[in-house]
């Protein structure tokens, strides 16, 4: 069985489309499209599930509309609207970043030189210029490259280094 901390958040499934199964996609990244992926894993009542995909195509910059394998109406595919689509990781490229939206950092745990432990990423806020790690406890992080020492991908740790006081502000 696949694990959370194998794979990473890269949309969320909408509403059917046409009548012959298809469903559209909201996604943050298409590294699914450029690794030419044959399955994702949707969020089912808690379980990670695969589905194949039969078919896609772009709708936008970050929509399409998807076809699964065996999904051939729309009652089946609307069984699925709102469930939350996953990337396996190890399909990931390793050698390019450029992959990796704010997204993936959730579940990442945070450490500070001086501090430690900080907690765990439940949620990276982009509402504003200034992209924020809310940390389980509500602690704010600004996710700022100047503050990152090293990021352990394979430990889903964030290693940073803060500037005195910031986390009394």
């Amino acid at each position: 069985m696949i694990r959370e901390d194998e794979v990473q958040k890269i949309g969320q499934l909408g509403k059917p489309h046409g009548v012959r199964g298809e469903i559209t996609f909201s996604f943050t990244t298409d590294v699914w499209d450029r690794v030419d992926a044959d399955y994702l894993f949707l969020m089912v009542d808690g379980i990670l599930v695969p589905f194949f995909l039969e078919e896609y195509r772009f709708r936008g910059e970050h929509s399409a509309l998807l076809k699964f394998v065996d999904i051939d109406c729309i009652e089946d595919v609307q069984e699925l609207s709102g469930a939350e689509v996953y990337f396996s990781l190890s399909l990931m490229p390793e050698d390019d970043e450029s992959d990796y939206t704010w997204g993936y950092f959730e579940g990442f745990r945070v450490v500070d030189a001086q501090e430690g432990n900080l907690g765990t990423v439940v949620r990276v806020d982009e509402s504003t210029e200034n992209v924020l790690f809310e940390l389980e406890n509500g602690t704010l992080i600004p996710a700022v490259e100047a503050f990152i020492k090293e990021i352990d991908h394979d430990g889903r740790t964030i290693h940073m280094n803060l500037p005195e006081g910031l986390l009394e502000i």
